[in-house]
Formats: C-alpha cells, structure tokens, sequence
C-alpha cells in the first residue's frame, strides 16, 4: 500500500494512522518507577488491549487504514545492514557506548528474531536474561537496584508525540524526559528505511537530535498554511522558533505559526489535552488554561525580511479568527466548563479529541459531559472504552500519529 505521507489539517478526512498497541512494557511499570515513567498509575494490560482494539476498530470502521509502530519497525529491521545500525543506535540510546553491557545487549538482541526483538526492546531487558554471564559494576545490586538493563517504554502507545506530519514534511520529536527519548528512534528509521516511505523526499522541519525539546503532542497543523504549537512543560520557545524558520525557509507551504502558552503541569502536557481542532470552526478547550477574562499569552510567527515578525494577542478565538480567516470560533469547553465536571474529565482527555473526519471526532466513554456537549454543538461522537488506556494521562489524540489525511 504505497502513500505519500500528507497533512495539511487536524480535521481532513483521516487515511492512514500509525498506533502502538499496549504491550508487556506496561506489565513492567512498578510503584517505585511509574513516576519516572511518567505514569500515575499502572494499567491493566489485557483491559488496556482491549480499550485499543475497539480503538482501532472504530477507525478501521470509518475506513481508516491503521498501521502498528513494531509491525513498521520490524518491517524496517529486515535489512540486516539497517538492522545491525539500528541495534548500535538503540543500545548507544540506553546508555551504553561500549563494554561488556554494550557486547552482552548487542548479542542477545542480535540472536533474536526481529519481531521478537523489537517487543523485547519496547517492553525492556531485564538483567536476569543474562544470568551470572554478565559481571561488571552495573550488574551489582548495591550500585543498581533495577531489574532492567534497558528500562520499558510503556508510553509507546501515545504515537502522537514521536513525530508531527506536516504537510508532506515531518518534525521528529526530540523528548524532554529521558524515559521517552529512545522512542523517536523509531520513526526515524521507519520514515528513513521502510518501503512505504523508502521512496519518499521527506523534509524534515525538526530531527530528533536537535537540540531543542518539541513533542508531537504540542502541534496541530490547522491547515495548509497555518500551524499551532504549545509553549509548554515540553515544548520550547526555541523549539517553536526553530520549527518555524524551518518552515517558513523551505517551501513547506506555511508562513503561519501561533505559539500558545500553557501551563506547566502533568495534567496539561501538550496543547492538545487542551485545544483539539474538531471542524472547520470548532474547536474543544479546557477553559482552565485562560486567565481572567479569558484571556491568554499567545503570539503568531510569519515569515519577514528580518527572519521572524511576531504578533501578540491575548484573545484566542481572534488569533484563530485572523489566522484561519473565519468570521466566527466555537469554542466547546471540556466538562460544559463546569468546575468540578471541566477540571476531573481535564484529567482524563476530555479535551483530547481525534477528529476522523470534520465535525465527526473519537473520545473517551468517560468524559461524558464533554462528549454530550460535543453533540449538542453538531459533532459527530465514536466513543471508546477507556479506564485503562487513560491511565497514561493521554486521549484518542495522544493515542495516534495521522500519515495521511484528504486534504480540505
């Protein structure tokens, strides 16, 4: 199934997604490590599975074709020159250069098959694979008490932040947290090597090792010339910079970002558990990220003959209404910005909307209230099971990376 990756809008009938399935890299989150996974709570493995597989269902229904992360990882890793590279990559990533834990990895990892692999690699290698074979300072207990080698990366299944689709040019994450840091590894390879994107000139706004920290979860293309991006816990002023340069230099067809500042909470990550573009004129928001009189810090980049001229506003329904040329902005408010119903359904993705097609969006079962205001503003509703998945503090969105959308 040959594609040009493609998108130009948050809303354009959705084609082809990338997602990751859960998988035994939840199983290995512990009370004393879900903090430092950036996990509040550990999910049950085989009821996450199962909230996922009606996830892709309900696109699979409405003619999405659903692609799978190690499937195209696996895919990738036939090749055993790429795969030999990508083992060296992989491992360099996990903290170990050179040396006996380097060798040890590198042969164990090696011997596999290559869809064995790369579970293995996703869900963690545990020293005790290695037996007594392996002694060096690592392998005691009194310098380190972890049963891993390679730490799991259970916050694979949010795919949306390794990378951003920009019309036909990407931006690949570089992670703030050091637990998700490896995972943007990955897509890099599969936009690089796989078949389906092999024959593809892919432009790349952003790399993963840029030094400036962007995650995926922070940028909604709005449409063909206009792009928002989150000032946020992960995304960086420079970063915004950075990317909009990019854009602005290399003929990407976009001459406009909004930057929009959130804050810096676990709770509100990236901008789009705040603000998701549901049709043309619609868009959810927690009304919490406003100040008084709902107002906000945002600013817009456009393109100048000194590099970048900026523009601040304070009103976000303006700033949309000037940069996407409407006369008006829905504004839907998670929890009907009820403070009780907005601030727990905020917590779970309420706002963290995936839209399928315009005015027609994926949500959470459990954000009731703001899937029944949804409705009552013309949008189309697929709700999903959820009290699993949304343990990992991440909706619909978070839970897909779109390739290829129809253009508007």
């Amino acid at each position: 199934m040959a594609f040009q990756t493609r998108i130009k809008s948050e809303i354009g009938k959705l084609k082809v997604v990338l997602l990751k399935r859960p998988g035994k890299e939840i199983e290995n989150i512990t009370p004393a490590t879900m903090h430092e996974l950036l996990f509040d709570d550990i999910p049950y493995l085989s009821e996450a599975q199962r909230e996922h597989d009606k996830f892709a269902e309900v696109l699979r229904q409405n003619k999405v074709k659903v692609l799978y992360l190690d499937d195209l990882l696996a895919e990738t890793l036939k090749n055993k020159a790429i795969k030999n590279t990508f083992l060296k990559d992989i491992i360099t990533c996990s903290g170990f250069t050179r040396g006996a834990t380097y060798d040890a990895l590198k042969d164990y990892l090696g011997n596999l098959e290559t869809q064995n692999m790369v579970s293995k690699i996703m869900e963690g290698v545990r020293k005790e694979v290695f037996g007594k074979t392996l002694k060096n300072l690592r392998s005691f207990p009194e310098i380190d008490n972890t049963p891993f080698i390679m730490a799991p990366m259970p916050n694979l299944y949010f795919t949306r932040d390794l990378a951003s689709i920009i019309g036909k040019g990407a931006s690949i994450s570089s992670m703030t947290f050091k637990a998700r840091q490896r995972e943007t590894l990955f897509i890099e390879y599969i936009l690089k090597s796989h078949p389906l994107f092999s024959n593809q000139t892919i432009p790349y706004w952003h790399r993963r090792d840029d030094i400036t920290k962007i995650e995926g979860g922070d940028v909604l293309v709005l449409n063909n010339h206009v792009v928002a991006v989150g000032i946020s816990e992960r995304t960086s002023v420079e970063a915004i910079e950075n990317l909009a340069s990019n854009l602005f230099k290399n003929d990407s067809g976009y001459d406009t970002v909004i930057a929009i500042k959130i804050p810096n909470n676990h709770a509100m990550m990236h901008l789009d558990t705040v603000f998701t573009m549901v049709n043309y004129d619609q868009f959810t928001v927690y009304p919490d990220i406003m100040q008084e009189h709902r107002k906000m810090d945002i600013w817009t980049l456009h393109p100048s003959s000194a590099g970048i001229e900026y523009k601040k506003y304070s009103d976000l329904q303006q700033v949309l209404k000037d940069s996407l040329g409407l006369d008006e902005i829905d504004l839907i408010y998670t929890g009907k910005g009820d403070p009780v119903a907005a601030m727990r359904e905020q917590w779970n993705d309420g706002s963290n909307t995936l839209t399928i097609a315009p005015g027609e969006v994926v949500t959470y079962n459990r954000n009731y209230v703001s899937n029944e205001l949804l409705r009552e503003h013309g949008i189309k509703v697929h709700e999903i099971p959820s009290s699993e998945l949304s343990r990992g503090r991440g909706g619909p969105r978070c839970m897909s990376m779109p390739l290829l959308r129809d253009d508007l």
